[in-house]
């Protein structure tokens, strides 16, 4: 068991408020209330203390894909992601053959069982071929409950999420099935209409996939579903604030409409985050990275991002202005909540699992714990 500490003299962010010259205690994998004797005393006078992040969107990072990859690829992805502070990630499907994905599944099912990751988000195959985005059209197809069902079972339970167009022959019926079985349904990929997106709604979905990304854009006369996503307290929005995906103003936008309470932010990263340019495959299909942004070789659509989300929460403090306190809840009690983990993880509360990033006074990564042990610590510079 990893001995007990004290972090002292930070400004700690928890659901109340931020603390200054605040401590967190440490006992085992735990945080706790009170320091037992002994307890070795960490000095991180001047620097924030805030939640592990939470990421609900990622198809990989340091050259390894969640998508397609070895178990051993897997593990090296989310190591790379939890040096960036995400102590939670769930690992996210691409497009492909419906028995790939179903085998596949299997694999990241023994991770999340052995809790490497928190469970599996399929994004694709049930997506509108109007709005693929980096998804091979070939292998799209229209959301069949039956074969929803497959990829489901598949998972052994640890199917946390699915993004479907859920405008397609078969996608509410899809939703219905997904609320059933206690996963979450996510719009997205989607050319809905205003009107058939809160059909979705009622039907059961709860997340809007990359708002604003591959869907119809915001009309006057057709307000089509970012509008119908925004304005339902039911739905809470993925955005990826990596400057590339959103412009400032349509996250200040997703902000003031939906409120910090509904957004979660997401890397959507694909395999060059945290590892650096070139090419990659995402899924079937190639990509070339250059300066940081992922772009499908033939289109040329974004495939994805390199995203780390201490990349996300810096930008959304130092560009954005948002508070603190909303950048915490927006990356990590949100999506805590709604994978139904936030009786362990998302706040700094005495009970849960010590999964903790340390920021310095410019929002940089100095330190991130994860059940007690240190992933990167902050006394070694």
């Amino acid at each position: 068991m990893a001995p007990s500490k004290v972090l002292a003299g930070a400004r700690v962010v928890l659901p109340t408020g931020t603390v200054d010259d605040g401590r967190v205690i440490v006992d085992g994998t735990r945080i706790a209330d009170t320091a037992p004797p002994g307890a070795d005393v960490v000095d991180v006078n001047g620097h924030w203390v805030v939640p592990g992040f939470v990421d609900l969107h990622n198809h990989g990072g340091g050259g390894a894909s969640f998508a397609g990859g070895t178990a051993e690829d897997v593990l090296r992805g989310v190591e790379t992601h939890r040096r960036h502070g995400t102590t939670t990630v769930v690992a996210s499907a691409v497009t492909g053959d419906l028995d790939f994905l179903a085998r596949h599944a299997g694999m990241l099912a023994e991770l999340a069982q052995q809790g490497e990751i928190a469970g599996i988000h399929f994004e694709g195959p049930f997506i509108s071929p109007c709005r693929k985005g980096a998804h091979d059209e070939q292998l799209l197809r229209d959301p069949d409950p039956a074969e929803v069902r497959k990829l489901v079972d598949a998972a052994h339970g640890h199917a946390k999420m699915m993004t479907l167009a859920t405008e397609l022959p078969g996608g509410l019926d899809s939703v219905r099935l997904l609320t059933e079985h206690g996963v979450i349904a996510a719009v997205g990929h989607t050319d809905a209409t205003y009107e058939q997106t809160v059909q979705a709604i009622d039907a059961g979905a709860t997340v809007a996939t990359h708002l604003f990304n591959a869907m119809p854009p915001l009309g006057h006369r057709a307000p089509g579903p970012i509008t119908a996503l925004l304005e339902d307290e039911r739905i809470t929005v993925e955005l990826i604030n990596d400057g590339t995906h959103l412009h400032p103003a349509a996250l200040q936008l997703a902000f003031h409409h939906a409120g910090a309470a509904r957004v979660a932010f997401i890397t959507d990263a694909m395999d060059a985050a945290g590892f650096g340019d070139g090419r990659y495959l995402l899924g079937p299909l190639e990509v070339e990275v250059a300066d940081g942004v992922a772009r499908l070789v033939e289109g040329g659509s974004i495939a994805g991002s390199t995203l780390t989300l201490d990349r996300a929460f810096k930008r959304a403090v130092t560009v954005d202005g948002l508070p603190v306190g909303d950048v915490v809840a927006a990356i990590s009690a949100n999506p805590a909540r709604l994978l139904g983990l936030d009786d362990r993880i998302g706040s700094l509360d005495a009970g849960k699992d010590a999964d903790l990033v340390v920021l310095d006074d410019a929002f940089d990564v100095v330190g991130v714990m994860r059940r007690g042990d240190w992933v990167v610590d902050p006394r070694l510079g």
